[in-house]
């Protein structure tokens, strides 16, 4: 019964957050939009994005009742991992939807407030944010335990099967991937043929009404920083939470406490999170990233807090791990998560030396701009990745593979305050964008443009907060892999003197360039369709150009519609299909046992190679948006300065990078992982 009750409380703490998450965006509607100046774009944009949602979630829906089908009837699955999938992918959805129609929202009331100063339209924009990060963090916790209750009630507390579980999680995994690559393809595409077409080509500005692209750059901003980015979250919580839990009763059968540990730990931190939500003030130098750092630490600090009594109230009694250590991993998971904030603030901020390097370098052109924009990419990599090991060997001393589940849970339990800031950026963005179309004073938009800069350092924070997570989470999925071999009587061991251990290690390296390749790939043939849209446009109706014709906007959002779900269905299969032929193609032709070796190596490789590639581009690109920001805020001849051009070049190519593939890493790796484990069964 104690048991039921923790789990219980779990979700009445997960409710308070979906409270908070309904009362922030009370108060963000309730902010005037009756600008008639605006309504035109905010209209475009607001139509533009349910389009796409309706379009892409119908072609992720049909894919999904097909998997729902065959699970329900294989008997190594049956209605209870079926049920799970089946959750999993429409609480994954829903999250997202919730979130990015209140940032569409928020998007002109940002813009409008912003004429009351930086603070009005600080308050508007981060309170669209909470409600996409607590409603997240808070979705995850009532999913996770509201299954697990029904596990419960199913099986009983003594004799509980937690295989559906992940049935839950690949749910999550596959809705997020999808989610991820639509949406990323279609921004970026959108956002690269704006500029081409207009930018480069016309010379007007970002975010000109004149430019038939710009509706779809200002749509995709949505879909994917907000709808994207919150599916992606979403599932590095769920399945880790999930993870933890087998790891859990693996480890140490018949502790309760340690299975529902994890869960309590998310339930302090949106406690935490929504106290520190509350110390976000501008300072007196009106520098916005110390107001959101100081809200992200109070969160920390509330948290560590909590956790301290949580460990001593919860773990007293376990034979594996003493609270104090738990504690001392949940300190550890809380450090990594901050220790990434800030290498990433490093690499991607305009007042440190990587982005002024390439700043510096645009003075020389185009080349030398993207020459030293890959630099800055492949160096940012050490840091992260030396952070991620060091956080890898405390937590695996102090509490075995159990002890890294449980800091990456930790890591996680900040969902809703670091998935706060991120989606700030996307609706500062916006508001920017809508203010120009709108032709608001200038005054406005360097409003709009302060909160933009410090918001591409908070999705790029996110961004490299979710690749850290899920590389981590990736790593104790491939502990459960072992464990479910284990609970089959079949030990592993992964040698490179293996033949087919090596090889599916070489397969899974392979598998991040391979899939960002096929992103990129979409990302250039959707921008190339939309540069001849905008080019055919200004062609045929040259008055839009001189502002007495107004743009076919919506052809070009539906070009980029079917463009980017086309583009999105390939890559997003490779992780779906390559467990799949090793499993029920190789496995039977073979060796017995090879198909497992193989698997192994494969998620080994992919999880190696997943990290750096994602935290390459990610933050790459990131740092090439900000030094053509920095530029374009005066230094270096401003705005069509011969640096502006070049630096226009790199940010063109470093969008997709950032945005597109490189986050779309995170799932993929998910996805792959989870499917290997659901797959145990026919590998033995």
């Amino acid at each position: 019964m104690i048991m039921i009750w923790n789990s219980f409380l779990v979700i009445y703490i997960a409710l308070i957050g979906v409270l908070y998450a309904f009362w922030c965006a009370f108060l963000v509607l309730k902010k005037p939009a009756s600008n008639e100046k605006l309504q035109a774009s905010y209209n475009a944009i607001k139509v533009g994005a349910r389009a796409f949602l309706q379009t892409q979630y119908l072609t992720i829906v049909i894919i999904g009742v097909l998997i729902f089908v065959v699970l329900w009837f294989t008997p190594q699955f049956g209605s209870l991992t079926a049920t799970g999938f089946a959750i999993g992918g429409i609480i994954s959805a829903l999250s997202g939807v919730i979130g990015m129609n209140v940032s569409v929202r928020a998007n002109i009331r940002t813009a409008i407030a912003a004429e009351l100063g930086l603070t009005s339209a600080l308050n508007v924009a981060l309170r669209a944010g909470s409600v996409t990060g607590f409603l997240v963090g808070s979705l995850v916790l009532i999913c996770v335990c509201g299954f697990y209750l029904l596990l419960i009630k199913v099986y009983g507390s003594q004799q509980i099967n937690l295989a559906p579980l992940v049935g839950l999680g690949f749910g999550a995994s596959l809705i997020s991937i999808f989610g991820r690559l639509g949406g990323g393809i279609f921004t970026k595409a959108a956002d690269v043929g704006a500029d081409l077409a207009g930018k480069i080509e016309q010379g007007i500005p970002e975010d000109d009404a004149r430019n038939p692209a710009v509706i779809a750059d200002n749509v995709g901003d949505n879909v994917g920083d907000c709808a994207g980015m919150a599916a992606d979250v979403f599932e590095s919580y769920v399945v880790t939470l999930i993870a933890t839990m087998l790891v859990a009763a693996a480890v140490e059968p018949g502790n309760q406490k340690m299975l529902e540990f994890p869960l309590a730990l998310g339930g302090i931190a949106i406690l935490a999170g929504i106290i520190g939500m509350q110390f976000v003030r501008l300072p007196s130098n009106n520098s916005i990233l110390t107001a959101l750092t100081k809200g992200v630490v109070v969160s920390i600090i509330l948290t560590l807090v909590g956790d301290y009594f949580l460990c001593k109230w919860m773990l007293s009694d376990s034979n594996l791990i003493t609270a104090t250590q738990a504690y001392l991993l949940t300190i550890t998971g809380l450090c990594v998560a901050f220790a990434l904030i800030i290498s990433t603030n490093y690499f991607t901020s305009s007042r440190f030396k990587p982005v002024l390097q390439i700043v510096y370098a645009s003075r020389s052109g185009h080349a030398t701009n993207i020459i030293t924009g890959l630099a800055v990419g492949l160096k940012a990599t050490m840091i992260p990745t030396l952070i991620i090991v060091v956080g890898i060997l405390i937590t695996y001393i102090l509490g075995g593979i159990y002890g890294i589940a449980i800091a990456t849970c930790s890591m996680l339990a900040m969902t809703p305050v670091i998935l706060t800031i991120d989606a700030f950026g996307p609706v500062t963005d916006n508001a920017g964008g809508i203010a120009e179309m709108g032709g608001m004073p200038s005054l406005i938009r360097d409003v709009t443009d302060q909160m933009d800069a410090v918001g591409n350092t908070t999705k790029a924070v996110t961004k490299t907060f979710a690749i850290g997570s899920a590389a981590l989470a990736a790593l104790v999925l491939f502990s459960v892999y072992n464990l479910e071999f284990e609970k089959l009587s079949t030990h592993l061991i992964f040698t490179l003197d293996n033949a087919y251990t090596l090889s599916g290690i070489f397969i899974g390296s392979l598998i991040p360039f391979v899939f960002s390749g096929l992103v990129l790939d979409a990302v250039g043939g959707a921008a190339g369709n939309i540069v001849h849209e905008v080019r055919r446009q200004f062609q045929q109706h040259p008055d839009i150009l001189t502002g007495e014709q107004q743009p076919d906007y919506e052809q070009a959002v539906g070009m980029l519609t079917m463009a980017s779900i086309k583009g999105m269905l390939l890559p997003g299969l490779i992780p779906v299909t390559i467990p799949l032929f090793i499993a029920f193609v190789w496995q039977p032709l073979s060796a017995p046992g090879s198909g497992a070796q193989i698997m192994g190596g494969v998620l080994i490789g992919a999880i190696g190679s997943g990290l750096l590639v994602a935290l390459s581009m990610t933050i790459g690109g990131a740092a090439w948006d900000n030094a053509k920001k920095y530029i374009e805020a005066g230094h270096e001849g401003g705005k069509g300065s011969a640096a502006h051009l070049a630096a226009i070049t790199g940010d063109t190519v470093g969008d997709p990078y950032k945005d597109s593939a490189g986050p779309a890493i995170n799932p993929m790796l998910k996805v792959l992982n989870i499917l290997a484990v659901l797959l145990v069964p026919f590998l033995v």
